[in-house]
């Protein structure tokens, strides 16, 4: 008897082991097709003969016998004490932990990203593999005999011996996915809560065949249902808190050099992984932004003010798309409140170019992304990109531009007419001292993407070198006729140019070791 139980032992953990094998051809499934979660696994069980066929045959005439002379409850006992330790080796095998609830929500994040990553493995290895080996097992032994002694519940009682011998490690797998379900929400643990879900709702078919055919263990199945509920429910609530923390973002450093801000490039991160997950999210999330969510209550001053949702069509957006969208919003309405923290005006602009710019470029890089957003709502981000580089230039080089004109330049008398020299060697100074200001905060300011920065300095280039080209033309002799021309004309047009080269790098232009001769 002794020896059956060891082999009966180790065919269980061998049932475990085969089911895991199919985890393993499944994951290789899901990775092939290039998916996140969102993967239906294949449907998979593994059932294997915990027994010989002999040993099986003598088990079925014990109980049979047992069940004649009405001890069909001590049979059921018996037989659950013998299996429930095997059953109990292959979950811990599997990696299955005894952890209470509030064992699992004491555990830091990090630590339970890993152990959602084996449960899921181990969950799917013990349902399709360790629960369904033993049901059949008790089917073959107990399919035929009335267990109980009221004839009423005679075909209730015979699922009676698996319950018994599995119940317990089923509670402490699904009790692990229900800490989770009831735990503390906040944005980092979206997307492993997706993949618990997902395994979860993959599995519920399979949960359904083996336990919710009997009343034994129909709970079973409903814990499971009910996880998945809860876990679907962390998900939608997960997600508007997330849309809240965006809007709320305390940070009022603005960040060097208007560069693209933590919170655009965490934002739009999250952004594309949410719609890697899109097969799911979109099952999930069946409403979209409601105007009460973005109304700030009466009576809060320190409350933030909530931007418009305007959507081009809204009836043939996906909720997913729309929460995508009012992500991306308000977002733009945070990033607002941060320009405003520039003193520069100009640099205020470069800030809101560069980031709606990184937006635009996350949502254009991501199909999925893409696709769920639209090319018309990427269409408005590339407009609004464009219309901040234009108010920099406008506010930055506006003044410079001006000391090019010829207003204020001539005078006229009764008998002649012609070039005020000491206004002229006035608007030189004033422009040497405008462009090498913005020379030496300008080249502190930063555009991170390459291309960006290139064409805005053509564009500055463009405006800047024709103008002060024709500038020179039409005024340089006057200067050069007179004393010390030098310290009126300090640039050469290739001066200009080799200097707006520095502008947009990030550090101070002494730090280029670009030298240059103003002669």
């Amino acid at each position: 008897m002794c020896n059956d139980r060891t082999n009966s032992s180790d065919a269980v953990e061998d049932a475990a082991a085969a089911a895991a094998a199919t985890v393993e051809e499944d994951d290789s499934v899901s990775t092939s097709v290039g998916r996140r979660s969102s993967y239906r696994s294949l449907r998979s069980i593994r059932e294997i003969d915990l027994l010989p066929a002999e040993a099986i045959s003598d088990l079925h005439a014990i109980a049979s016998r047992m069940a004649a002379a009405g001890y069909g409850r001590e049979c059921v006992q018996v037989y659950a004490s013998v299996r429930k330790p095997a059953v109990d080796s292959a979950l811990r095998r599997l990696g299955v932990e005894k952890l209470s609830i509030g064992d699992v929500q004491r555990l830091e994040w990090e630590v339970l990203e890993a152990k959602i990553r084996r449960w899921i493995r181990a969950a799917r290895a013990a349902v399709r593999g360790v629960f369904a080996s033993e049901r059949r097992l008790c089917f073959l032994i107990f399919h035929d005999l009335p267990l109980s002694t009221s004839t009423t519940n005679a075909t209730a009682t015979h699922d009676a011996p698996f319950a018994e011998a599995v119940k317990g490690a089923a509670l402490q797998l699904f009790g692990f996915a229900e800490a989770i379900s009831i735990g503390r929400r906040s944005p980092e643990k979206l997307f492993k809560i997706i993949d618990l879900h997902d395994a979860i709702a993959d599995l519920l078919p399979d949960v359904s065949d083996i336990f919710a055919a009997s009343k034994a263990g129909e709970s079973i199945y409903v814990q499971a249902a009910e996880i998945r509920s809860r876990l679907a429910d962390a998900v939608r609530g997960i997600l508007s808190e997330f849309e809240n923390a965006v809007l709320r973002d305390p940070s009022k450093t603005p960040v060097p050099g208007g560069t693209i801000h933590p919170l655009t490039r965490y934002v739009m991160n999250y952004s594309s992984l949410i719609s890697d997950y899109k097969t799911t999210l979109s099952e999930l999330i069946v409403s979209r932004p409601s105007a009460c969510s973005r109304i700030a209550p009466e009576g809060n001053e320190n409350a933030p003010s909530f931007p418009d949702l305007d959507l081009a069509d809204p009836d043939s957006q996906l909720p997913l798309a729309a929460h995508l969208i009012w992500i991306i919003v308000v977002l733009e309405h945070n990033l607002e409140s941060k320009a405003s923290l520039y003193k520069d005006a100009a640099l205020s602009h470069l800030f809101i170019m560069n980031n709606v710019h990184y937006i635009a470029h996350k949502v254009k890089d991501s199909p999925e992304l893409r696709g769920l957003i639209g090319d018309e709502y990427l269409k408005q981000l590339t407009g609004k990109f464009r219309q901040a580089a234009t108010r920099y230039q406008r506010t930055a080089w506006l003044k410079i531009l001006n000391c090019l004109r010829d207003e204020g330049l001539h005078v006229s008398g009764g008998f002649s007419s012609g070039v005020s020299k000491s206004a002229l060697r006035e608007r030189f100074k004033a422009f040497n001292a405008a462009f090498e200001e913005a020379h030496r905060v300008q080249s502190a300011w930063y555009v991170p993407d390459t291309q960006l920065r290139e064409e805005l300095r053509i564009s500055i280039a463009e405006k800047l070198l024709p103008a002060y080209r024709s500038f020179l033309g039409r005024f340089r002799h006057h200067i050069e006729n007179g004393r010390h021309p030098e310290l009126y004309i300090k640039y050469s047009v290739e001066d200009l140019e080799t200097s707006v080269t520095d502008f947009f790098e990030g550090c101070p232009p002494s730090l280029h070791n670009r030298r240059r001769s103003h002669g």
